[in-house]
Order: structure tokens, then C-alpha cells, then sequence
């Protein structure tokens, strides 16, 4: 016999309220509200380090109809089928929940998942209203209160939380060493298991370093600057990091978070979006070429266009609204990317830039005259 469920409410900082039915973690729980448009993937979504802290409303109506994977790592360390070893969301809203998954890679239903995670849930939202209160009004505070928990503090923002250092890796950790391919520096500001996957199965071998490396003194092909959550600004070890190597040749590829670092080191500057781009479905125009891809994205911030330095110009622009999907330099080899090409489940139409740029410190390391393999 099943029990009694707990009756939830979702606050938002404006004081509007959402009265829902609690799954998962019967706990109150902070965060920013965020929606995402995807039809499929919230086992990802909740394990994407981009959404650390946030509070991830689905507007698909109904979820937790596959269930959820099973939890495991590679013989590298690599999780096998989530984006990271943990939830990384603060909690979830949904329309309606299934509770009785059918899908033959389900292990576990997804409000069981969410109960052995410590992540609460409200379902029973009209997700369509509140998204519309989202758009309407911009990103905003709120909180997850469930009946018979105990409740939060007064919804506000914590400027002193460094979200970054909280997904970031705490040590330099090596993949694939003595690959016959170039050696990628990957600057893990919480980086998601696909993109490694992708730049390990192009050949490489990988050194994932701390956000706030120095980056010196170590022997690589390429640096890849990963997604994460928050502010850009709140990277100065990142951007004072990358900003030494835009005099060398050493190709820099970003995604993300690691755009919008890019965009800082260069000299330009970022600001935060109304509601940011969170989905599958984001097309992103190259300029030039017209030519517009599919795309998943998951960010709340972009680099301000008109504070491009010389030098440097867009390199693909949102289909929606104009903001930059995309920088690169006219005078050495550093590009980057808002949106995710390694997105899965999502458009995987732009998974060519992260073997291009794989490609790129192969060309590097043979310049230099030497077979690139292995990390130092």
C-alpha cells in the first residue's frame, strides 16, 4: 500500500507560488529557476555540471518514463551513461511524473534516483505557466519547500558560492596515456563525460587539470576550456591561465563556460542573459557561411558582441535572438562555442568542431616535429 504523498510548493523570489506533489528527496531546497526544452535526457540534464545549484524545470510534459540508466564508470573513470559521478541539480520540476518506468536500460526510477541523491522534486507544476512567468520576468530565485521538511532560508543569492570549484576535478588526472594521438590539456571547470569521451575517441590522450591550473610547465598539444556553471567573471585564475597562451600557437578550443573565459581573456566582456538557453533545439547561424545547425545548450550567460577586441570576431550567432554561439581569432588558433557539440541526447550536428580542434593539435605536434603521444 502505498503512502500518503507529500504535498511541496515552489516560491519564487517574487512571491508567487506553484503547489505540487513531492517526489524524491522529501527536503526543501534553494536555487535559481531555471526551464529546459528537451524531449529526452533528463538523466543527463541532472547530472550536467552547467546546472550545479539550480533549480531545472522540464517543460516535456511527462518524465521519468524511461527511468534511469544504470550508474557506473568505464575502465577509465568515465561515467558510462551520466554527464558526472553526482546530481549536480538543487531540484526538480516537472508536469507530471511517471512513476513506473518502462525502458530496458532502466535501473531505477527517477524519483528513487533522486531520493538516494539527496535532490527534491515537485511534479503536478503547470510548467507551461511558470515557464511563461520565467520569460516574462528573467532567471529567478526560488525554493522547493515539502510538506513536513523543514524550511530555508529567505530566498537570495549567494555571491561568495564558487560553483565552478564545486564540480571541478581536485586533481590532475590522466586518460589514455601513451595514445599515438596529440595530448589535450582539458581545463575542468566541470566538464561533461561526453566531451571526453569525444576527444578521447579522436585519438587523443587527456590531462584534466583543476579550474584554477597555472597551465605551465606542462608538456601538451591543445587546451580545451570545458562548460560549468556560473558567473565567468568569478574564473580570474582561469582567464589570467589562458590569457599567457593567446601569444603562442598552441590551439584553444572552448565550449560553454569556456567561451565565455575565452571571450574575457581576449579582452572582451560577458553579461548575464534574461533566461538564458537551456534545450535541443537552439539553432545557431555560422557567420559567413548562413549555414544553421542544430544545438544543445545549457548557459545563462554570452559575450557581449560589441566588446570584441581586434582581432577577434563571432563565429556563430543564436537563430532566436543574435546573441554570439560562438567566437574565434583572425590571428592565431583559439576558437570557441556556446552551445554543446558533444550534446547527447541532442543534435550531435556540430561534433565535427571537437574533432577539428583534435585535428588542430595533431597538426601542432607534428610541426614540432616530434609523435605526439602520452602526457608528461
Amino acid at each position: 500500500m502505498r503512502s500518503k504523498p507529500r504535498s511541496a510548493i515552489l516560491v519564487l523570489a517574487d512571491g508567487t507560488e506553484f503547489r505540487g506533489v513531492s517526489f524524491g528527496s522529501p527536503k526543501s531546497s534553494p536555487g535559481e529557476v531555471v526551464f529546459s526544452t528537451g524531449m529526452v535526457g533528463y538523466p543527463q540534464s541532472l547530472t550536467d555540471p552547467s546546472y550545479r545549484g539550480q533549480i531545472l524545470v522540464l517543460t516535456y510534459p511527462l518524465v521519468g518514463n524511461y527511468g534511469v540508466p544504470q550508474r557506473g564508470a568505464d575502465r577509465m573513470g568515465i561515467p558510462k551513461m551520466l554527464e558526472s559521478d553526482r546530481t549536480q541539480v538543487s531540484g526538480l520540476v516537472v508536469s507530471e511524473l511517471c512513476e513506473e518506468p518502462s525502458h530496458y536500460s532502466s535501473r531505477s526510477s527517477l524519483s528513487a534516483w533522486m531520493e538516494e541523491e539527496g535532490v527534491p522534486g515537485i511534479s503536478g507544476i503547470d510548467t507551461r505557466a511558470l515557464t511563461r512567468a520565467l520569460r516574462s520576468h528573467g532567471v529567478m530565485r526560488g525554493k522547493i519547500i515539502v510538506e513536513g521538511a523543514e524550511d530555508i532560508e529567505p530566498i537570495e543569492e549567494n555571491e561568495d558560492r564558487n560553483l565552478v570549484a564545486e564540480v571541478s576535478c581536485a586533481e590532475p588526472k590522466v586518460y589514455a596515456p601513451g595514445a599515438p594521438g596529440p595530448r589535450i590539456a582539458v581545463v575542468d571547470c566541470g566538464v561533461k563525460a561526453n566531451i571526453l569521451r569525444i576527444i578521447l575517441g579522436a585519438g587523443a590522450s587527456v590531462i584534466r587539470l583543476p579550474w584554477d591550473s597555472d597551465l605551465r610547465g606542462l608538456d601538451y598539444d591543445g587546451i580545451f576550456l570545458s562548460n560549468g556553471p556560473g558567473d565567468p567573471k568569478a574564473c580570474t585564475k582561469t582567464i589570467a591561465a589562458v590569457r599567457r597562451f593567446l601569444s603562442e600557437d598552441k590551439p584553444v578550443f572552448g565550449i560553454c563556460l569556456g567561451n565565455q573565459i575565452l571571450g574575457l581573456a581576449a579582452g572582451a566582456d560577458t553579461y548575464k542573459l534574461p533566461y538564458g538557453h537551456r534545450g535541443q533545439n537552439q539553432p545557431a547561424q555560422e557567420v559567413g557561411t548562413r549555414r544553421c545547425y542544430m544545438t544543445s545548450q545549457n548557459h545563462g550567460y554570452a559575450v557581449r558582441e560589441d566588446s570584441l577586441p581586434k582581432g577577434w570576431e563571432p563565429w556563430f550567432v543564436n537563430g532566436n535572438d543574435g546573441t554570439i554561439e560562438g567566437i574565434r581569432s583572425r590571428k592565431g588558433p583559439f576558437s570557441a562555442v556556446q552551445f554543446h557539440p558533444e550534446g547527447c541526447p541532442g543534435p550531435q550536428d556540430t561534433k565535427f568542431l571537437l574533432e577539428a580542434f583534435v585535428a588542430q593539435a595533431k597538426a601542432r605536434a607534428s610541426r614540432k616535429g616530434r609523435a605526439a603521444g602520452g602526457v608528461a
